[in-house]
């Protein structure tokens, strides 16, 4: 079986080609600049990248040229789009009632065009991919895997917020949670390696990226999570501020006359680490510069370490008990300085890493960073959102 795992962005689409008998990965790429121009960038294994400017006026006919390259004779992977058994949707918010993942269906659709007043950012691109796939491929069943859905069993006062309630029963404002498939993947890969049930574990993941969240995960259940109604609220972020006290978004407003789409843009693009380092939105180029003795780069490397920290031992109060905290995406798997901050003085919760191995450890595999006879176990495991979806996509794709 293969199975076309679809990620549409509002100007981009990526894409990767799974083999679900071997795992393997047969292509993978992206569509760029769609709408403005348009690039595609087409990867196989064991061949050089092909690169082309292509005029992408649109998701179908990105989609288009995705599928001429992947059954083409020169840089193909399928002698036919026939070999194509299903397709896999990323969908970021799957409200009220995709809570699980499902077929597409045109009622999914429609439900999905309904809640975009509470995901304008990500709702419009994914059902304009979903759209896409089903004219480009008629009759290939589709399914859509929902980045909240594994947080669809949280219980209710930890999703209600201490607001009016009409506003969640009228409205649907509520706490949501996001890339949950990533830490969905990376709680199950942690049990996997431990070779212990899954049932048996109490987790927090940590999935650092440009977009960060933190969840809680007990017996393999999403109990809590950091991010929110959107994914502005929880730690700083890369050009996102993360939790503040609301109070401040009125008094700017009232004193300095911003609109609230320009509070808006204020606390989603120049906030975070951006906003407080004033170099960058990349933890890369804050981390260099705070290590050269930068005190606004500094301190924004210590706000985000220390959310994350606060994170965690509330999750362990919450869960009563912690067996592993686990580092993923790109924070999260490539910078050292971040896991080691955030680990610092966690000894009495049994969190203690190796530093030496902390430093070195091998990228892109599952990698144990505990120091000997620490309590908690303390792992890097890089996340695989798109095989997660491809999974799902063969369970429910035939039923």
């Amino acid at each position: 079986m293969q199975i076309l795992v679809l990620n549409a962005g509002s100007s981009s689409l990526k894409y990767q080609l799974f083999n679900m008998e071997t795992g393997e990965v047969m292509a993978k790429g992206t569509c760029e600049r769609i709408g403005a121009g348009g690039t595609i960038t087409h990867k196989r294994p064991g061949a050089e990248p092909f690169y082309e400017e292509i005029d992408l006026p649109n998701h179908e006919e990105a989609l288009k040229n995705v599928i001429e390259l992947l059954d083409s004779e020169e840089h193909g992977v399928i002698k036919s789009i026939d070999e194509i058994d299903a397709v896999g949707h990323r969908v970021a918010h799957g409200g009220e009632m995709c809570r699980q993942s499902m077929k597409v269906t045109e009622k999914v659709i429609k439900y999905l065009e309904t809640i975009v007043p509470i995901n304008p950012l990500h709702g419009p691109p994914a059902i304009a991919g979903m759209k896409a796939a089903q004219d480009v491929l008629p009759g290939v069943p589709m399914v859509a895997v929902f980045d909240t859905s594994f947080y669809s069993e949280i219980e209710d006062f930890r999703y209600v917020y201490p607001i009016p309630y009409e506003f969640y029963e009228k409205d649907g404002v509520r706490r949501y949670g996001f890339h949950g498939t990533s830490h969905r993947y990376v709680s199950a890969k942690l049990a996997e390696v431990l070779g212990k049930p899954i049932e048996e574990l109490k987790i927090v993941t940590c999935h650092l990226g440009n977009g960060s969240s933190i969840t809680a995960v007990d017996g393999g259940k999403a109990i809590d999570t950091s991010m929110g109604f959107t994914p502005q609220e929880g730690i700083e972020m890369g050009t996102r501020s993360g939790t503040i006290d609301p109070t401040i978004v009125t008094y700017l407003m009232k004193t300095k006359g911003y609109s609230a789409q320009e509070m808006e843009d204020i606390l989603n693009k120049k906030s975070g680490l951006l906003g407080v380092s004033g170099l960058s939105n990349d933890c890369r180029n804050v981390s260099a510069a705070a290590a050269n003795g930068d005190k606004r780069a500094e301190l924004a490397i210590k706000i985000l370490a220390n959310g994350i920290k606060k994170y965690i031992g509330s999750y362990v109060a919450e869960m009563n008990g912690l067996d592993a905290v686990v580092f993923t995406a790109g924070i999260g798997e490539n910078q050292s300085n971040i896991r080691s901050r955030v680990c610092a003085n966690m000894s009495y919760l049994g969190i203690e890493i190796d530093e030496e191995k902390n430093e070195n450890f091998t990228r892109g595999v599952p990698f144990n960073i505990t120091k000997e006879g620490a309590k908690v176990q303390t792992w890097v495991i890089p996340t695989d959102e798109e095989y997660m979806i491809a999974l799902d996509t063969k369970k429910l794709a035939f039923n």
